[in-house]
């Protein structure tokens, strides 16, 4: 991957952020993207500054901000090789008090930016003869917790999860590949976000007994991003998460 770009939205914290650093350390030139400019601009500083690296701030729920990454990522270094979607909302609220505000929100965020932007690298990554996108869903598409009632936000990554099959369907001719990676109980900011004060009380989800590390998610984006002949995968990096529990 080495002169390689890839755009990752979401950089600025968590697994994005985890998914910037590996790639950037890797010598791929990155295009990091968060909504929150002030946000996104620590998260370059605390990785030193990187010459192979550059900031595009924006909403992915708006069609504009995925051809802007586009059009940074050809201005900067030449290509887009790899579209890595990991930006998006994701809360607890009970199914009886979502409302259309909540819909909106996670459709947007979630499904329409994961959209949005893909539409904007295809174009380039066919004259390329070739490109990746990776999308971020979640195990608990196929595996759902009744004390974490999720309707809405869950609903929303089930769309990716289709979406992912459909476009590499769609691409596959042109050696676009699509896949997403599921992850599990993962050690990131969004745990406190949604309520959960001790990630790692949650170990006993997964078989191995213990919650994901951002970093994990970030080797399996990595792998993907080379992989020639792989496409339309759901990859679960949940500890055995959809298998079954520890408890």
């Amino acid at each position: 991957m080495k002169g390689k770009t890839v755009i990752v939205t979401g950089a600025s914290t968590g697994i994005g952020y985890a998914i910037a650093k590996l790639f950037i350390e890797k010598g791929t030139n990155v295009v990091m993207n968060a909504n929150n400019p002030e946000r996104l601009e620590k998260a370059y500083q605390d990785l030193g500054s990187p010459s192979n690296a550059i900031t595009v701030s924006g909403d992915v729920g708006k069609k504009t901000t995925g051809r802007e990454l586009t059009q940074a990522a050809l201005d900067k270094f030449g290509s887009v090789d790899v579209l890595i979607n990991n930006a998006g909302v994701f809360h607890s609220k009970p199914f009886l008090e979502v409302e259309e505000s909540d819909l909106d929100r996670y459709l947007t965020t979630n499904f329409k930016g994961t959209y949005y932007a893909s539409q904007a690298v295809i174009p380039q990554m066919l004259k390329q003869q070739g490109g990746s996108i990776i999308n971020i869903g979640t195990v608990l598409v196929d595996h759902a917790i009744s004390g974490f009632p999720a309707s809405a936000a869950v609903s929303s990554k089930g769309a990716i999860h289709t979406f992912t099959r459909q476009l590499a369907a769609e691409y596959g001719k042109d050696n676009i590949k699509i896949n997403t990676i599921s992850p599990g109980i993962i050690r990131s900011p969004l745990q406190g976000k949604i309520g959960v004060e001790d990630a790692d009380s949650l170990a006993g989800l997964h078989l191995l007994n213990r919650i994901g590390e951002a970093e994990e998610v970030a080797e399996t984006a990595y792998y993907l991003a080379q992989a020639e002949f792989v496409t339309g995968e759901t990859i679960n990096v949940a500890g055995g998460h959809t298998i079954g529990h520890a408890i």
